[in-house]
Formats: C-alpha cells, sequence, structure tokens
C-alpha cells in the first residue's frame, strides 16, 4: 500500500508542478496545464489525505488543520483556474486571476513544507 501512495505523491507534486510551471510560463492567461494541475492537486490531496487517515499500515498521522488550510488555500487556486481559462478561452485576460493563483500555489508549497 505504500508503494501506492507513494506514486499519488509523484502524482500530486506533478500537478503542483504544472500550476507553478504554467503560471511562470503562461502569463498572463491561466493555461490548459495550470487547470489541469490544479484539478490534480485536489484530486490527489484529497486521496492523500483519505488514505494517511484511514490506512493504518502506512504510519501516516495527518494534521487535520495543516490539511484544512492546503485544502482552502488549493480550492481558491482551482476555482480561480476555473474562472481565469474560461475568461482566457473567450478572449479575456484577466491577469491577476493568474497571478492570485500562482501566487497562492506556492504558498502551499510553503505550507506543506514548513508546518509540522
Amino acid at each position: 500500500m505504500e508503494f501506492v501512495y507513494n506514486l499519488v505523491v509523484v502524482a500530486h507534486l506533478l500537478g503542483m508542478a504544472a500550476v507553478v510551471g504554467g503560471f511562470v510560463a503562461s502569463r498572463p492567461a491561466i493555461s490548459n496545464l495550470m487547470l489541469w494541475g490544479a484539478r490534480a492537486q485536489i484530486i490527489t490531496g484529497i486521496v492523500l489525505a483519505g488514505m494517511a487517515s484511514g490506512i493504518d499500515s502506512l504510519h501516516k498521522d495527518p494534521d487535520t488543520a495543516k490539511l484544512a488550510v492546503k485544502l482552502v488555500i488549493a480550492l481558491i487556486v482551482v476555482a480561480l483556474c476555473e474562472i481565469g481559462h474560461a475568461d482566457a478561452k473567450r478572449g479575456k485576460q484577466i491577469t491577476w486571476m493568474t497571478n492570485v493563483a500562482g501566487v497562492l500555489a506556492i504558498a502551499n508549497v510553503f505550507v506543506a513544507a514548513l508546518w509540522h
């Protein structure tokens, strides 16, 4: 089961890389890369939290406050990406949405790495 957990961690990290990389590469518009990365972050994050909480053999003790903060940030990022991508398809460039989504995705990395 640890192997499956680690595969989901890899998918989660790739989603983060897609959001941050898409932010750096595609400003001012939200690209498909950012959008799918944000979606992947939500899905894999929920799966990781569920696995960590529900599978005793993984020996994980998730911090629910940290997970709640990360989930709220990730939901804001995915909402901004969905709205910004839809607007970009219509020809509207809303730079602040891209910037806020990218900065919040980076902030989520800091929460993940520095909150102990």
